[in-house]
């Protein structure tokens, strides 16, 4: 194509409304579209033409909004000007559409991208091309369409020889391009050219054509959407010159203004590197001469003398704010310190300890935010149900209201693992505003990482609490001692003995480090530990603190808190959005029930995870997960297929999806596999000498099937299944009981005799031998076993128990019995026969939960074996009336 001959717009352009400002042909800027008629435009024109004439659009600016009427308006945009490869394949046209008469500006569509968050919308990069007028509007729907008269002539770019062998324009308008010339050059000359941008204009100044530069500069200067509407409308080039040259002028004066306030100080330094080759002294006595308005002092910082240095350092120490003692020590150390000359290696030592005491924050502390009501929203909002932490915290910063000089609490948080003990700690800190800092602890057995090194010591440093508290850089932050339960002891000292210090408040006000030396204020520190279990805990370190149980979850718990807060994660984790991915509470229940059995969440969550990435591997391919309609809805083979989407309106690469993934059970089946847990109990329980018990561990309560069998011998009982002392004894107790009333009972043994033991081996086994397994709960159970060996009657398959037992009979209480409610609900057991005494704990236990549950209280073993049987059990006085029943509290 020649340099003379023009290209055509075509007649009859789509309209697209916009209020993101005014483009000017030249330049480029980006607009987003949200509208529903915007939209349609989008995609009906540009992502689904392919033909250079189906995708040419026009984009208005609502200039009816007050906002165009005002001055200043954000109006900086990136700009990028013509290149070689002129004709872009998409033309759009931007206008500038007031009553029906507007002018606008034609343009490329550079990119066309579109998203989902925080709504479906697209962003669109234009780069403008040249004006024209919309002569009529044909229609308004499902876009507005015009008939459109194209203003300026849109010519092929061409070298800048062939520019320059062109003639210029002559007269009034050839002296008004050559003072705008003349004034773009003073601009850019004005500018930093060592920045590639600026000098990339500067270049462009000699090659653009010198009728579009009014345009080019006009939307690169600091101007507002109003005067650019009235550069937009200068139709003819001369007006055109007269209406941005006055822009151009104001903004080289503006520049001119900011020079002058910033050239003193730029001679100022000047002078300072003029001096710098020549001694400090003398540098600092013709700077107080040349520049008396500033002042430097003997001792800045920065000179090259060790005095000097020392000095700094020494304002410091003093600037400290630190107590009596601990400066005592510190000037010491800073005397020493002058007198030492650099080459010893105790130099570094003594000030890398001087720094150290300078860094903490010896005064240094937070505002707490002790407004209630924003903790409560705040606590709500990160942690569902766990109430009794919550309300402990609350406490406190009501306590806080009253007493500014409450000592910090000492929390301990003890449950299984993923229950949220350690986010807890961390919301805990936000809720006060304070500084957060966690210490884990597991596997430590050297008492320095508490205390710290002595300096004596090569490579000596503080422990893990002063280093923490200069890392936070507050006296008054929240410290979480991770894992306190797991602690370890080696020939480097016992760290739990250690920590008997930090956490006493009768002591940590006066903590001291072995590689301070000095007395450090811990008790505005609030400190939180988390642990498994008490049980290995030393029980002098125990008593320091305040023990909150955090219990596990119930099943409709762990629904709201997937919802709540793991599945939102795990698509922000996986670059997902709730757009593509739906996961409905049928789904997750599933997940909970027939992957995962615990206390927590974690598992859970990981659940989630897998089902995230393999939609984000479908969705990279650019598929769609749907269910097969062919296969037979009761199959349970793979029912997902890979299939194009269906051509949407507007369809394109960038386009939002228009329908969700959503997450049924087959689809579940086919990325996690098979159930892993299934509801055992009713198909264990089909034999006599089967009952189920409940049973306590450091990650949550768990359901024991307890077995038993007998054949002939020589009355010995056999126990296997890695049992501990304390169980070993309380199968013997309930064999002795059962023996004493086997008459009462109708016991018998293989022959006919009432003893059970006569001529009779007995084997009680406990399933999961790998897992070693102690404690008196199972007494109940093992009685209900061997009960149902010697009668011959099967134990309901809906019951589980635990209690411990004595030798006459008595059932005493046991601990855990909120993890072990949960245990047995997850497993879906409707009766719980639980020790008369532990009646109060129900308390604890979720009202959902206790509605569906059966709750049998029994304080002798005759209730145990009434409830355990149907019917009751042979020999009760009363069999079919039950004990203490605690019906759907």
């Amino acid at each position: 194509m020649s340099s003379n001959s023009g290209i055509q717009i075509p007649s009859r352009l789509p309209l697209l409304l916009t209020h993101e400002g005014v483009l000017l042909p030249g330049s480029t800027m980006r607009i987003s579209v949200e509208t529903a008629r915007n939209m349609h435009l989008v995609k009906n024109r540009l992502l689904k033409g392919t033909s250079l004439k189906s995708t040419i659009i026009g984009v208005i600016p609502n200039t009816r909004d007050p906002e165009y009427d005002t001055e200043d308006l954000p109006t900086l945009h990136r700009v990028s000007f013509w290149k070689d490869d002129y004709v872009f394949p998409r033309l759009i046209l931007f206008c500038n559409y007031r009553s029906l008469i507007s002018i606008g500006t034609a343009g490329l569509a550079v990119q066309v991208v579109g998203s989902n968050w925080p709504k479906p919308h697209y962003t669109l990069l234009i780069t403008g091309l040249c004006r024209f007028r919309v002569a009529q509007l044909l229609k308004e729907g499902p876009f507005p369409l015009a008939e459109v008269e194209q203003l300026d002539k849109l010519e092929q770019y061409t070298s800048p020889d062939e520019m320059s062998e062109a003639p210029g324009p002559d007269g009034e308008l050839g002296e008004l391009s050559q003072r705008f010339y003349q004034a773009a050059v003073q601009l850019v000359g004005m500018l930093d050219m060592s920045v590639p941008v600026v000098a990339k204009l500067r270049r462009l100044l000699d090659s653009l054509p010198r009728e579009t530069l009014p345009d080019v500069l006009a939307s690169m200067i600091h101007t507002s959407n109003k005067e650019k509407l009235q550069v937009l409308d200068a139709v003819s080039l001369e007006e055109r010159f007269k209406k941005t040259l006055p822009l151009l002028t104001r903004q080289i004066e503006g520049l001119k203004l900011l020079q002058k306030t910033r050239k003193p100080r730029l001679d100022d330094d000047k002078r300072v590197k003029a001096f710098a080759c020549f001694p400090a002294k003398t540098v600092r006595k013709s700077l107080c001469g040349v520049l008396p308005g500033r002042q430097f002092s003997l001792d800045e910082e920065g000179d090259d003398e060790d005095g000097d240095d020392t000095a700094v350092l020494e304002r410091k120490v003093k600037g400290a704010n630190m107590p009596e003692p601990a400066l005592r020590v510190c000037l010491k150390e800073l005397k020493r310190l002058k007198k030492m000359p650099q080459s010893m290696p105790e130099y570094a030592l003594t000030r890398n300890y001087l720094d150290l005491m300078v860094e903490l924050p010896w005064s240094k502390s937070t505002t707490d935010c002790l407004d209630i009501r924003a903790a409560r929203v705040l606590l709500d909002s990160d942690h569902y149900a766990m109430e009794k932490l919550k309300r402990r915290v609350l406490e406190y910063l009501a306590v806080r209201q009253l007493k500014s000089t409450l000592k910090g609490p000492i929390l301990c948080f003890v449950g299984p693992p993923g229950v949220g003990k350690t986010s807890v700690g961390r919301s805990i800190a936000r809720t006060l505003g304070r500084e957060f800092h966690r210490i884990a602890l597991g596997g430590v057995c050297d008492q320095s990482d508490i205390r710290g090194h002595r300096r004596t010591y090569v490579g000596s440093m503080p422990g893990r609490i002063i280093n923490g508290l200069k890392t936070v850089g507050v006296n008054n932050p929240v410290f979480l001692l991770d894992e306190v339960d797991k602690l370890g002891k080696s020939l480097q000292g016992d760290p739990a003995s250690a920590l008997l210090e930090v956490l006493d408040p009768e002591q940590n006000h006066s903590f001291t480090d072995h590689y301070l030396n000095v007395a450090f204020d811990l008790s505005q520190v609030l400190f939180i530990a988390t642990a498994n279990s008490t049980a290995t805990i030393p029980p002098a370190l125990l008593d320091r603190m305040e023990v909150l149980q955090v219990q596990g979850y119930t099943q409709e718990e762990k629904v709201e808190i997937a919802h709540r807060h793991l599945i939102p994660h795990q698509l922000e984790q996986h670059g997902l959005t709730p757009q593509q991915l739906q996961i409905p509470q049928d789904t997750t229940q599933d997940i909970i029930s027939k992957y995962t059995r615990e206390a927590g969440v974690r598992s859970l969550e990981r659940k989630i995870g897998a089902i995230c990435r393999a939609v984000a591997v479908k969705v990279a391919e650019g598929h769609n997960v749907t269910k097969s309609e062919a296969a037979p809805a009761e199959s349970e083979k793979s029912h997902w297929q890979l299939t194009r989407p269906e051509p949407r309106e507007g369809g394109g690469s960038g386009a939002p999806p228009d329908m969700p993934i959503v997450i049924d059970h087959i689809a579940l089946k086919d990325i996690l596999g098979p159930h892993v847990f299934e509801m055992e109990v009713s198909e264990r329980l089909t034999l006599p000498g089967v009952a189920v018990g409940l049973a306590w561990t450091p990650l949550g309560g768990e359901i024991m099937f307890v077995e038993a069998s007998r054949m002939e011998g020589e009355g010995q009982l056999t126990l296997t299944g890695q049992l501990g002392d304390v169980m070993k004894e309380s199968a013997h107790l309930a064999m002795s009981w059962l023996r004493s009333n086997a008459k009462t009972y109708q016991l018998t043994n293989l022959v006919g005799g009432s003893d059970p033991l006569e001529g009779t081996d007995i084997h009680l086994h406990f399933p999961a031998g790998a897992v070693t397994k102690d404690g008196p709960s199972a007494g109940v159970t093992m009685v209900t076993v061997l009960a149902s060996l010697f009668s011959g009657r099967l134990v309901r398959s809906d019951v589980a128990m635990t209690g411990e037992i004595t030798l006459r009979g008595l059932v005493l209480p046991v601990g855990g019995i909120k993890d072990k409610v949960l245990a047995a609900h997850r497993a879906g057991v409707k009766r719980v026969i639980i020790p008369k005494r532990n009646e109060k704990d129900l308390e604890e236990i979720p009202a959902n939960v206790r509605k569906e549950l059966d709750f049998v209280t029994a304080s002798n073993l005759d209730e145990v074996l009434n409830a355990a049987f149907d019917g009751g059990f042979p020999g009760m006085s009363n069999p079919l009336t039950l004990p203490h029943i605690v019906s759907k509290l």
